[in-house]
């Protein structure tokens, strides 16, 4: 069975990045924030589910390989 999530940056800040994001790329259900000065993150309907993991982890990758916070993207496993 395959795992997708899809991302969206909401907003950003000097300490903060938040992101929408879900398995549908067209109805973003949830949100999450990260800290940018060490990388962790949570989910703001507190579940921290497998979904939030990948979104999460994808995310803090892409921010590293980038340089920069990523404005969307997806994981799929």
């Amino acid at each position: 069975m395959a795992a997708l999530v899809y991302f969206r940056k909401v907003s950003e800040d000097p300490d903060w990045v938040r992101y929408e994001f879900g398995d549908d790329p067209g109805d973003f259900s949830r949100l999450l924030r990260v800290k940018k000065a060490t990388g962790s993150s949570a989910a703001e309907d507190g579940q921290t589910d497998y979904t939030f993991l990948k979104a999460s982890r994808k995310i803090n990758k892409m921010s590293t390989e980038a340089g920069q916070w990523p404005d969307r993207g997806m994981s799929a496993s």
